[in-house]
């Protein structure tokens, strides 16, 4: 449920881009009364923009809504909304959709470092651990191990990333954004899944009795 929560402000960019043309006028009149925005709804090119502005304002609400629910922020929402607001202002003020695509692999860089910074920090215990513990019990060197399949997916996303970004077309892009990311998200936890219960049934099983 959390995962899709998480997911839920990139979901609403994909929507937007894909039915700017068919969003309400009033939209886009609100729109373009802000200093960063000049849209016409005739012009698919200013889809981008408008979804832009979508994503910040989801992600803003996002945060607020975490707060609202457990009376505290999540340290990795906020940096995303930084890197967001940062990177999204940009694309709407030089009015160049480039800057929203690099934040998609600004943030997983920086996911993979605070990933990796956890190695070495932090009473001994990886992001992983600290997040997964309490399900179930690996040895060490298995979070150590996990922690670091992580720092190397998400570098791996992040110039996947750069590659569609510069490749191929704004909209596939975007189709990737959602998709693509989303999709390999989840096959890479259900293939971690797989690899701790392993190890957890392995740890067990050579427990003394």
């Amino acid at each position: 449920m959390k995962f899709l929560f998480d997911f839920f402000p990139v979901a609403l960019f994909f929507l937007v881009y894909k039915f700017f043309g068919e969003l309400p006028p009033a939209w886009i009149a609100a729109a373009n009364q802000l200093p960063l925005m000049a849209l016409n709804q005739s012009e698919p090119k200013d889809a981008i923009l408008m979804a832009t502005l979508v994503i910040i304002l989801a992600t803003i609400l996002q945060n607020a809504l975490y707060f609202a629910m457990h009376r505290r922020f999540e340290r990795m929402h906020l940096i995303t909304l930084a890197i967001l607001i940062v990177f999204g202002t940009l694309t709407l003020f030089l009015k160049d959709p480039i800057f929203i695509k690099w934040k998609v692999s600004i943030i997983n860089w920086g996911f993979a470092l605070a990933f990796l910074i956890s190695q070495y920090i932090g009473a001994r215990k990886t992001l992983t651990e600290r997040m997964m513990s309490s399900a179930l019990q690996v040895p060490p060197h298995i979070w150590q191990t996990t922690n670091f399949m992580w720092v190397g997916f998400f570098v791996f996303i992040g110039v996947l990333n750069l590659i569609v970004a510069y490749a191929f077309s704004e909209e596939v892009w975007v189709d990737f954004k959602l998709f693509g990311v989303l999709g390999l998200t989840f096959a890479f936890i259900i293939a971690q899944v797989f690899y701790l219960q392993k190890h957890a049934i392995e740890t067990t099983e050579n427990t003394p009795k």
